[in-house]
């Protein structure tokens, strides 16, 4: 009779055990993310002030213009076919290596397409402002160089190897900042040095990603695996272009337009906007994964709005609490950034409205709606190249042009929120 009656009783422990071991595992998993995200944003931040105090304001303006575009049109190698190889690492780990057969095949025939974008961005850009040999070398390292060492990330945090990503993110991180240092104490300060620099601390990366950090797989090429999914790839590239449009797209608008140094001062805010992403970043890449396995996880309006809230808090304040530190301390990251640090204030809803972006975007590779994450996306560019257009050419103070940056992003963010909440009432495809 006993033993009956203890039986309810050892299934509720069972199960708070299971709970606990089950969030316990997710705490743990997160921390060993955000070791690497915290970590990564210590080195580039490092980074970020060893340059723009190195390179003139001019020039560090036409380098993150530069590198805007390389990260965009590096979304064309392979063809997007990362994502599979992401799914791939998350949901069957055992065909990673038939899937990094078919990146380094994908990738090599996309390398015309990747060449052929490339220069038709400088032309449009980028002519008679950067050099060309400094362009081509800014995209080789983004495209060739950096991205690979994004998938060897990408892959290890499919895995659940949080840890080792973490790591990876580190080292990578702090190669480039090596570089910058390295280019500091050099006797040449050009952005044409510098890119030279900048393919050497990235091709030091790609090295150590793939003999230290990337599984251990034999490679076997299954073409039918690949075009199968090379529709969904497509979409993914396509949509990945469109959404690095969209949110770099104001760097080369202001380039374009405004020269230069105004380049430069908004490239350096941008830049500080940049950091305050790398622990929201984090936490999307936990959530796109859980809901890889369970769509339905945000069924709910209260955890919505929960989620998006606490993005946009921890977003601000982060932008918050650096403005503080350069009113009272405008040299705390040198001289060229303390040119733009009166500015960076005015930017205050900037980061999270930023954020939530990419996170809806996020949301929609998730659930496998791929084609709609394209058609949004481009939506969005085009949307934000009106907006950014009109701020551009009638407002010429670049404080009032700071400020209503804030007015620009939120009304892209709600353009984002109708779009994504209402293709998300239809169910998730399949992965």
């Amino acid at each position: 009779m006993t033993q009956a009656s203890d039986m309810p009783q050892r299934r509720t422990f069972a199960r708070i055990g299971h709970l606990v071991a089950t969030r316990r595992k997710l705490v743990l998993d997160y921390f060993s993310a955000i070791s690497g995200a915290g970590g990564r944003l210590v080195f580039s931040l490092a980074y970020f002030i060893a340059l723009a105090n190195t390179l003139s304001i001019a020039e560090f303006g036409m380098f993150a213009t530069a590198s805007a575009a390389g990260i965009m049109l590096s979304r064309i190698l392979a063809f997007g076919f990362i994502s599979a190889l992401y799914r791939t690492a998350t949901i069957r780990p055992n065909l990673i290596g038939t899937f990094t057969a078919g990146f380094l095949l994908l990738g090599i025939l996309s390398l015309p397409f990747l060449a052929a974008a490339s220069y038709i961005v400088y032309l449009i850009f980028f002519a008679g402002t950067v050099p060309l040999s400094a362009f081509a070398a800014v995209v080789f390292a983004e495209a060739l160089l950096w991205r690979p060492v994004e998938v060897a990330l990408i892959v290890n945090n499919g895995l659940g190897k949080f840890g080792r990503a973490a790591v990876l993110a580190i080292l990578a991180t702090a190669l480039r900042a090596i570089g910058a240092v390295l280019f500091m104490l050099g006797a040449q300060h050009s952005i044409g040095v510098w890119s030279l620099y900048y393919i050497g601390a990235n091709a030091a990366s790609l090295v150590v990603a793939f003999v230290f950090f990337y599984p251990r797989q034999r490679l076997r090429l299954r073409a039918e695996l690949y075009f199968r999914r090379l529709a969904d790839s497509i979409y993914v590239a396509g949509s990945e272009v469109l959404f690095y449009l969209q949110m770099e797209f104001d760097k080369l608008l202001v380039l374009s337009i405004g020269g230069p140094h105004l380049a430069g001062i908004y490239a350096i805010i941008m830049r500080l906007v940049d950091l305050t992403a790398i622990p929201i970043r984090t936490f999307s890449m936990m959530l796109v994964q859980r809901m890889m396995r369970a769509p339905e996880l945000l069924s709910r309006l209260a955890v919505k709005s929960g989620i998006e809230g606490g993005v946009f808090l921890v977003s601000t304040l982060a932008l918050v609490s650096l403005g503080i530190v350069l009113h009272f301390f405008p040299n705390a990251l040198g001289r060229n950034v303390a040119e733009a640090a009166p500015l960076v204030a005015l930017a205050v809803c900037v980061p999270g409205l930023r954020n939530l972006v990419e996170y809806q975007a996020e949301l929609l590779f998730a659930r496998g709606q791929t084609a709609v994450r394209a058609i949004n996306l481009g939506l969005l560019a085009g949307l934000k190249a009106v907006l950014l257009i009109y701020v551009l050419t009638t407002i010429p103070d670049t404080a009032d042009l700071v400020l209503s940056l804030n007015i620009v992003f939120l009304l892209l963010y709600v353009a984002s929120m109708l779009l994504t909440y209402s293709a998300m009432r239809r169910p998730a495809k399949a992965i």
